[in-house]
């Protein structure tokens, strides 16, 4: 009680501390958004580790915003249109007329072509891997701008879009943009002035130069730093957070109930959440056996989803037992032979998974308790989650009990999210927990995760699991139209990631959104599911949340 108490009174001390920044009459939106012990001024939109949260989207604002509860409706942005060629090798996009950054400087096509010349210059800032897809990008005329394509793509609007646009008269003079933090960011969004920033807060305010000013009604966010899933819970609970996202165990009354009026959540179906084990980690013995299909698929039968579920997700998830990833929230691509072939590996059994390492030759060769690999040497299993993710603890100690049952010397790390993250994008750890963002088509989960290009910039690629035929089926995929053809490409895909299994799934999360009714309206909800909702910076389509919330008078 004495610690719920505390965590609450230092939650409302760093949100007042914000006050003196934000005039009185100001329309304030309280928002948590990422979890952290300290906040860094790091603004840099191709930073995937150390950048705060708000900078993507708020401050640098999408071409387009595609809305996956909507069959992947396009929501223009700063661009107005796009065409894709009849031949699927080109795509022209069309800025908006009187596009500003928020220094007062004209946005235009110079600034997007500069955009794509400089990740290609610099390629470690190219996160989402698009350069090795496009053959040249030109400026057609001030508002237009050309992507010739490498090969054909009928989905390459998603990924072009998912690249921030910066200004060329602000960048091209930064001498090293992989290690800049740009403090004070010029941006295109709707929040770029950052009025007040200490470890404890920071404010960003509206831009002064917005496009979409008129459907703007907020004035500033103000970010409260909090560290951890119960310090959320905390402000949550007295109601000084208006928008959140965050695992809250027992929500309807440890939230809820506080004031049900005002106080609202709604949790879809989303991202994949799976075991991973470094197939490149420097631990030359665990990478013996990471890299053993065999001892892949055992780990997973010693995986108990349901307990996860049930334990440590309050029965939010949904469970995932698909050795292909997809799972029930992509059922409509679903090859019924995976599940025939290969769906004994995703189905909780201890004795199983004890067999299939007893046959594999994963024995106890030194006497000393635990599981050696075939020719004898150790294996030492360190799973790491982020310190203060709290239901993923809770789902790796689940996890830990039962593969110390069956024989493996595992124990978990809690490193600090960006140590993680670091980690991951290198391969430089054991096995983690990890999330993918879900998607309107399962090509986007595929190639998130097993595109080499990506190995060493995203830790969505954290396995480093490499199959040229995976690579092949996949840029096939993009080059047709004909749904029967995509079909049989996605079964195909589908049975060899079963049948290698990189990844472990255990659920699809549910997008955590919390949000407070008493200062704004305008929120999506189950009654009105007019996109995903969730602060993350993982959703893009938070931008439209955004500019929907009017304040209350």
């Amino acid at each position: 009680m004495l610690k719920s108490s505390l965590i609450v009174a230092v939650s409302a001390a760093a949100l007042a501390m914000a006050a003196p920044a934000i005039a009185q009459d100001q329309k304030v939106l309280t928002v948590s958004s990422e979890q952290t012990t300290t906040y860094v001024r790091n603004f840099n939109p191709f930073n995937q580790t150390s950048a705060r949260a708000t900078t993507r989207d708020f401050i640098y604002e999408p071409l387009v915003v595609f809305n996956r509860l909507k069959s992947n409706e396009a929501n223009y942005r700063l661009a107005e249109s796009f065409e894709l060629a009849d031949d699927l090798k080109s795509i022209t996009f069309t800025l908006r007329d009187g596009l500003k950054w928020s220094d007062g400087e004209a946005l235009t096509a110079d600034d997007v072509v500069f955009t794509y010349d400089y990740i290609k210059q610099f390629p470690a800032l190219d996160f989402i891997s698009v350069s090795a897809q496009l053959a040249s990008v030109e400026k057609v005329d001030d508002r237009t701008v050309k992507f010739n394509l490498v090969e054909p793509n009928s989905l390459i609007a998603n990924t072009i879009v998912g690249m921030p646009i910066v200004p060329e008269h602000i960048w091209a003079d930064v001498a090293d943009p992989v290690t800049f933090a740009n403090e004070n960011p010029v941006g295109s969004g709707p929040m770029t002035e950052i009025t007040r920033f200490t470890p404890q807060v920071y404010e960003q305010c509206r831009n002064p130069n917005y496009w979409d000013a008129d459907n703007l009604k907020v004035d500033c966010l103000r970010l409260p730093q909090l560290a951890d899933n119960p310090q959320v819970l905390a402000a949550l609970a007295d109601g000084t957070l208006d928008w959140a996202t965050s695992f809250i165990p027992d929500i309807d009354n440890t939230f809820v109930a506080k004031d049900p009026e005002h106080h609202k959540y709604w949790f879809t179906p989303s991202s994949l959440v799976s075991f991973q084990l470094s197939m490149v980690t420097p631990d030359e013995n665990n990478r013996k056996a990471f890299t053993d299909v065999n001892f892949r698929r055992a780990l997973s039968m010693l995986v108990d989803r349901q307990t996860i579920v049930d334990i440590a997700g309050y029965g939010y998830p949904l469970v995932n037992d698909d050795p292909s990833m997809l799972g029930e929230l992509y059922a409509s691509f679903a090859n019924p032979e995976v599940h025939t072939q290969f769906g004994q590996y995703g189905t909780f059994d201890l004795d199983a998974g004890v067999a299939a390492l007893d046959e594999a030759g994963y024995v106890d060769a030194d006497g000393d308790g635990f599981r050696d690999n075939p020719d004898g040497t150790p294996i030492a299993i360190d799973i790491m989650v982020p310190n203060g993710w709290t239901d993923w603890i809770d789902a790796v100690q689940i996890t830990t009990e039962s593969l110390a049952e069956a024989g493996l010397n595992v124990k978990m790390s809690t490193p600090e999210e960006a140590v993680w993250g670091s980690s991951l994008i290198a391969g430089d750890y054991s096995m983690t927990l990890n999330a993918l963002a879900s998607a309107a088509d399962p090509y986007f989960p595929y190639i998130r995760s097993f595109n080499p290009g990506d190995f060493g910039k995203s830790r969505f690629t954290a396995p480093h699991w490499e199959n040229a035929e995976v690579m092949d089926l996949l840029g096939q995929y993009t080059q047709v139209k004909d749904p029967a053809e995509q079909k049989a490409i996605m079964d195909k895909l589908q049975l060899i990631v079963a049948e290698a299994m990189p990844v472990i799934p255990v659920y699809n999360s549910p997008s955590f959104y919390e949000y407070n009714t008493s200062r704004f309206t305008g929120w999506a909800d189950a009654d009105d599911p007019k996109y995903s909702p969730v602060v993350s910076n993982a959703n893009p389509a938070r931008l439209l949340q955004l500019l929907d919330l009017d304040p209350v008078e």
